[in-house]
């Protein structure tokens, strides 16, 4: 377990002309030692306007992966205006540094062909038994699954999709930006087959619904453009549409269990990750008012 009662929280600075953002307070943690992965783990928290003049009050929880690019995605930008526009509740946003993506992000159960996320379970293990329990002592959050969403882009949204997967006691909501559900247990030049050979597909057939747990999609029509099928459509959409059809064969419904947003002319890129980031929200927290 994280040794909980050493962390050290250090404000960072905000430049006095951003007035808005600076109402929400970032605080850095880097001194965490996580015994499942067997390193330190930085993290950067956000917390709500007022959170310090508030003491009564408790709130959500959003972790994001590769927290790292919370700045270049606009995080804070994105929950300004939804406060302002009053569709979401104060959170506290909990944005988890990466440092060996390729083989920390990816199924728990199952690395890929490349024997990629050879240590993803251990990542899933840091998250739900030792980050979790470290945020809800030093911070006042609304424990519960009712009240936790997790997110993440790219090899962070299939990380954000299979650990929500996985424990769904822990969390109601997953948001996936340009998710890598291309991931897959075989070469393509080896016999690959989508039916069979792609892992989160395979997972979620092989499963049952996850009650109370729910999912934002999103890809952009410029993420890529590979097209193995030859279909006229490229393969993150594809890859997407397909988890989609997946849950939906063991009885998730679109709307506000699965919602997806494509963005046209949308990249596999920060910034059009940052533009719909305030959709994500909306989403994930509308309801909690």
């Amino acid at each position: 377990m994280m040794d909980l009662m050493t962390i050290t929280l250090k404000n960072t600075k905000k430049k006095p002309e951003d007035k808005k953002e600076a109402l929400i307070k970032s605080i850095t943690i880097e001194d965490c030692y996580s015994a499942a992965l067997k390193r330190r783990v930085k993290m950067e928290v956000l917390l709500p306007p007022w959170y310090d003049e508030t003491p009564e009050h408790q709130f959500p929880v959003l972790y994001i992966n590769d927290g790292q690019s919370l700045k270049s995605i606009k995080v804070r930008e994105a929950l300004v205006d939804c406060y302002e526009r009053n569709i979401i509740p104060p959170i506290i946003v909990v944005g988890i540094h990466a440092q060996n993506r390729m083989q920390e992000y990816g199924i728990a159960s199952t690395p890929d062909f490349r024997n990629r996320g050879g240590k993803a379970n251990k990542y899933s293990r840091f998250v739900i038994s030792e980050l979790i329990p470290l945020i809800n002592k030093n911070f006042r959050t609304k424990e519960g699954a009712d009240n936790t969403a997790i997110a993440g882009f790219s090899l962070g949204g299939l990380s954000a999709f299979d650990i929500a997967w996985n424990y769904p006691s822990y969390f109601a909501c997953a948001g996936i930006f340009s998710g890598s559900f291309w991931w897959r247990s075989k070469d393509y030049k080896e016999g690959y087959d989508d039916a069979i050979h792609r892992i989160a597909h395979t997972m979620i057939r092989n499963s049952r619904k996850r009650d109370q747990l729910k999912f934002w999609f999103q890809c952009g029509t410029d993420d890529e453009a590979a097209d193995r099928n030859n279909n006229g459509i490229i393969d993150s959409i594809d890859d997407t549409l397909d988890i989609i059809k997946e849950l939906k064969s063991i009885g998730y419904s679109e709307g506000k269990e699965v919602t997806y947003v494509e963005v046209a002319k949308g990249r596999h890129h920060e910034d059009t990750w940052a533009d719909v980031m305030p959709l994500f929200l909306e989403f994930a927290f509308g309801s909690k008012f």
